[in-house]
């Protein structure tokens, strides 16, 4: 028999990312997108540079796309609050704006990549953007106005289960506000690996105490592994925390 010695529950806060700098959006496009990072920066240059649309001309939907600061302008946070609370409600508006710091090689000359005009979302303007043109667009409005949206609530478990001689841990977590996470999903690097997924599976509720059955084992052998090689995602982020 499997005999549960331990239940341990904890809550958390999970706060969103910054918005996009250019080394974070190709990460981010690579990963979410499966866009190459040259390709992300020319589609990028097109949204800045603007495009055509219907009665408007031709119209910047980008802020200017080469800069390493996370940098916000105070008029930005002010209209990116109101559309949140609009759109989701008063529980998906922080009581304070965000703010977030630049590395300390940050240059800051120029804000954080945002949309130019919240009056123009994503699906507003589909029909006059390209294909590729339309994600990545839709990839900077979601993230920034994610980042100026409220924290992420998750209970957290980890249960420790006695079967003979030997314990098992299992532990899991459950989101019990979503707040950013319902426009942004902030999936890391190494959660898209299947081995690295540990930690994130549902857990049912179980007390302290209480006899398990044995429904299935599956013995596993697992050896230690090499560092994977470098993704353009994870090439990028190195090269950027060594100054290059």
């Amino acid at each position: 028999p499997a005999n549960v010695v331990s239940v341990e529950k904890k809550k958390k806060s999970r706060s969103p990312a910054a918005p996009f700098t250019t080394s974070t959006l190709q990460q981010e496009a690579v990963r979410k997108l499966g866009m190459t990072t040259d390709r992300t920066v020319r589609t990028a240059q097109q949204l800045y540079e603007g495009v055509d649309l219907p009665g408007s001309g031709a119209t910047a939907l980008v802020t200017y796309i080469r800069t390493d600061s996370v940098r916000v302008s105070e008029d930005a946070v002010a209209e990116a609050r109101k559309l949140i609370a609009s759109s989701y409600g008063s529980a998906y508006l922080p009581q304070t704006p965000h703010h977030f710091k630049n590395r300390s090689a940050a240059q800051d000359a120029h804000e954080a990549i945002r949309p130019s005009h919240f009056d123009l979302p994503p699906e507003q303007v589909r029909h006059a953007l390209s294909n590729e043109q339309y994600r990545l667009y839709k990839l900077i409005w979601e993230r920034f106005l994610s980042s100026q949206m409220a924290s992420a609530q998750v209970d957290t478990v980890t249960v420790d289960v006695e079967a003979g001689v030997h314990v098992f841990r299992a532990a899991g977590e459950t989101v019990r506000f979503p707040g950013f996470l319902r426009l942004y999903a902030d999936i890391a690097e190494e959660e898209t690996e299947p081995e690295q997924n540990d930690g994130k599976e549902r857990i049912p509720e179980l007390e302290k105490g209480e006899t398990l059955d044995l429904a299935a084992l599956k013995p596993e052998q697992k050896f230690t592994q090499p560092p994977p090689r470098y993704t353009e995602a994870t090439l990028i982020k190195a090269m950027e925390e060594q100054g290059i």
